[in-house]
């Protein structure tokens, strides 16, 4: 019973210190949860805004570009005067363009270390239901991950992973990611895949995340419509068409930086939850032991006792 005793002295005590680890870990990402909330609030902002010129941009290339080639289909219709000789070269960027999909990228985000509850597990989970119901073949996608649980999770499984950026820091920089968005962008721009999806889990609130896979290349969620005064234009030096080229990868990077914010946020608020109910469990378990070292205790004492007065009783 003593060995028993003490057996259960060392689990309570064992317990206690888990549960002071997992309760500064839980203060730890709560911290880190309001910092990277304040950040992600003040970089939309300036999404906002790029998104706002970019509309109005792309708007009036495309309102333009409408209204020569009304005006050439009417000029060939009265003197036979080709379309092209009347049009400007009014191209939009490479990142508007629709082209055929021969190839789809993924850019998957996960965590680099585990302690995050089902964080990394549902996103992967979700990735593979993703890829094995939209491809026959390994030719077909490109996997950029971001965070080592992912990487090595497609790398297990032989899976064509083409890119992989590991310890993404915990309230990242926009210079510090510049590496991903700009390799991103890139591998787009050079024809490795013809669309990019961003894969990660949106922050909801601090009890719930939810899945989300955003189509971030090539830029097709701009409507015109949003534009509200369009015989404004922007006065723009040399060209609407290169002052889109240099504005566009902004715009790009600034979704795809937004999309880490949003997964980072959301893997504090996961780790915040699992570290809570860790902390919760083993001060459960703290009162279940301390109940059974109570019991254990009172039935040896009890044990005691008895022997105490058996003995006694034989001596008279």
């Amino acid at each position: 019973m003593a060995e028993s005793l003490m057996d259960i002295k060392r689990r309570i005590a064992s317990t206690k210190k888990t549960g002071q680890i997992t309760s500064a870990m839980q203060m730890v990402s709560g911290a880190k949860l309001s910092q990277i909330e304040k950040n992600s609030i003040a970089y939309q902002q300036y999404t906002n805004k790029i998104r706002e010129i970019v509309t109005h941009l792309a708007a009036s290339q495309l309102i333009a570009s409408a209204r020569q080639k009304s005006t050439a289909k009417a000029a060939e219709a009265t003197n036979g005067t080709s379309q092209k000789s009347l049009r400007h070269d009014i191209t939009l960027s490479n990142l508007l363009v629709e082209r055929p999909i021969k190839k789809t990228g993924y850019l998957v985000i996960t965590s680099d270390r585990g302690l995050v509850g089902a964080y990394n597990s549902s996103i992967l989970k979700a990735m593979v239901e993703m890829i094995s119901e939209n491809h026959k073949s390994a030719d077909e996608y490109a996997i950029l991950a971001v965070g080592g649980t992912g990487a090595d999770f497609f790398k297990a499984r032989q899976m064509n992973l083409s890119y992989e950026y590991r310890g993404v820091s915990d309230v990242p920089s926009f210079n510090e990611v510049r590496e991903i968005i700009k390799t991103a962008v890139a591998m787009y721009d050079s024809g490795v895949f013809d669309e990019l999806y961003v894969c990660y889990n949106h922050h909801v609130n601090s009890l719930t995340s939810a899945f989300r896979a955003e189509k971030m290349l090539p830029i097709t969620d701009l409507d015109v419509s949003e534009v509200t005064d369009k015989d404004q234009e922007y006065i723009t030096e040399p060209s609407v068409d290169d002052a889109l080229d240099a504005i566009l990868p902004q715009y790009a990077e600034s979704l795809i930086y937004g999309a880490l914010l949003d997964s980072k946020t959301a893997e504090h608020s996961a780790s915040m939850t699992a570290m809570k109910s860790a902390t919760d469990n083993a001060n459960n378990l703290i009162s279940d032991l301390s109940i059974k070292f109570n019991r254990a205790r009172q039935a040896q004492i009890t044990t005691e006792i008895t022997e105490i007065v058996g003995g006694a009783a034989a001596l008279e």
